[in-house]
């Protein structure tokens, strides 16, 4: 539905800084955040023993189950993030009966990638308004801040087989995986950066020094990418930020990557600007040969790939490299090393369209509808300047998730159903928030979707849990 044109008028609300919610569902998914992101139990023997993922997960969902009214009001599949992250879990379920193993894909999507998609949608229904939101955020950044804790005090430099010495033996992530999760919480320290104050601006300014150290330890050339399409977007797209206060955080950043950095680790990122002399480029096992096996595996299996979980398999069954083992030594059973290669070779060519499309839809997605918010907005109250300013930073945040994924495998963790989620929280913010002030119609004006209060998860307006304002009036321009 397109937007009417309308004409709107600012309304007095709440003016209070946002706030954590503490309610037990909301306080157990932001636990269950932290714990699943940063994966700080793993360090702590006495924790990992309390298998704290799977006690809050069953803590959350039983108080769901009892108190329903818990939920958002709007069933979040109405809206497009959460209808395509459904669909993968479809295609994957379809794809472990015609790909190379039904044992291996079946437990992988026991074992992992339900409790993933489960996850995110528990996250997205528990959304109602900004503050839930913003709630969430900040259990995000959170891990953030504590994995970068990790990687300047605990975890150790190694220089074996790199030209510069970086993180090794890290047992929560490797050192590229880190840039992925670290560069989808860099946009978001930003956006809370921008709307918090006093003392909480202070430690998320420690986060952000934090996470450009852990980067420059972390030795990655596709984080480095990945941190350098996070500044320019930064620099383009953000319209709620000045130009100089954006220029400063990123100085900022930039200084602390710069003192961080081991010795050796601008040279290790000179070799970006020559890919032809890399190993990646003349190897068997790098990244250029990768790419077309996976393009062959694609072409044989386009419907429902190879299955999911099985990429490592095909390295050992029917990769070209099985023919020429006599040849080239111990067969290797290799990763993908890039998240596009894994969604289109696991999943199939229905996949990769499918999954490309929740991640580039969460780029343009939000930067439309920031085009559809009330001007006034971007000047507003805490709740009004958060959502306007986060339908810019959570698209920065899935294009750090865009550039770093291409060098990792990643198609199927966490953090870019967790990004699905957090867009679909943003509509639904949203949704709520212009019902609060401008009624029903303005916000189907806005969002293009209808979202009945009757229906969903059974949730009355009232049970919101955000206190009413002023209806403004709206005219035609």
């Amino acid at each position: 539905m397109a937007a009417r044109a309308q004409t709107w008028m600012p309304v007095e609300g709440d003016s209070q800084p946002l706030a954590l919610v503490r309610d037990p569902l909301r306080a157990l998914l932001f636990l269950l955040t932290i714990v699943t992101i940063s994966r700080v139990h793993l360090h702590y023997p006495i924790l990992a023993k309390m298998r704290p993922v799977m006690l809050l997960s069953i803590l959350a969902l039983g108080y769901v189950y009892l108190n329903p009214r818990e939920l958002t009001h709007t069933n979040v599949l109405k809206f497009w993030p959460m209808r395509l992250a459904a669909a993968l879990g479809v295609l994957a379920c379809c794809s472990a009966p015609f790909g190379l193993s039904l044992g291996g894909s079946a437990s992988f999507i026991l074992d992992s990638y339900s409790k993933t998609l489960a996850y995110s949608f528990l996250i997205a229904m528990s959304i109602r308004h900004a503050r839930d939101l913003y709630t969430y955020v900040w259990a995000y950044v959170i891990s953030c801040g504590i994995l970068a804790a990790f990687s300047v005090f605990v975890f150790d430099l190694s220089s074996e087989g790199s030209a510069t010495a970086r993180l090794g033996e890290l047992y929560t992530y490797d050192s590229n995986d880190l840039g992925v999760v670290l560069m989808v919480g860099l946009p978001l320290t930003f956006l809370l950066l921008i709307i918090d104050r006093g003392i909480k601006r202070w430690l998320l300014l420690l986060a952000l020094v934090g996470i450009a150290a852990a980067m420059a330890r972390s030795g990655s050339r596709g984080g480095l990418l990945g941190l350098v399409a996070v500044g320019v977007s930064a620099l383009f797209l953000v319209n709620s930020v000045s130009a100089t206060r954006r220029v400063s955080l990123l100085i900022a950043t930039l200084v602390a990557l710069a003192v961080a950095a081991p010795p050796g680790y601008w040279k290790q990122m000179g070799t970006i600007l020559s890919p032809t002399d890399d190993y990646n480029f003349s190897s068997t096992e790098g990244r250029s040969a990768l790419i077309k096996r996976g393009m062959g595996y694609m072409a044989k299996y386009p419907v429902f790939g190879v299955g999911i979980w099985n990429f490592a398999r095909a390295e050992c069954t029917i990769s070209p490299k099985v023919a020429a083992r006599q040849l080239n030594g111990p067969l290797r059973c290799t990763a993908p090393h890039n998240s596009f290669l894994q969604a289109g070779t696991e999943l199939g060519i229905p996949g990769l369209i499918v999954w490309v499309s929740l991640l580039f839809g969460s780029i343009f997605a939000p930067l439309r509808l920031r085009r559809r918010l009330p001007p006034y907005w971007r000047r507003g109250n805490y709740e009004q300047r958060f959502l306007y300013a986060a339908s810019s930073f959570l698209p920065i945040a899935a294009i750090g998730f865009a550039v770093t994924s291409f060098f990792v495998t990643f198609a199927f963790a966490d953090p870019i159903y967790l990004l699905a989620a957090f867009v679909t929280g943003l509509y639904l913010a949203v949704d709520t928030q212009l019902r609060l002030e401008a009624g029903p119609e303005a916000s189907r004006a806005v969002l293009g979707v209808a979202s009945p209060l009757g229906g969903g998860w059974r949730v009355r307006r009232s049970d919101t849990g955000v206190p009413a304002l002023p209806a403004i009036s709206l005219g035609a321009s």
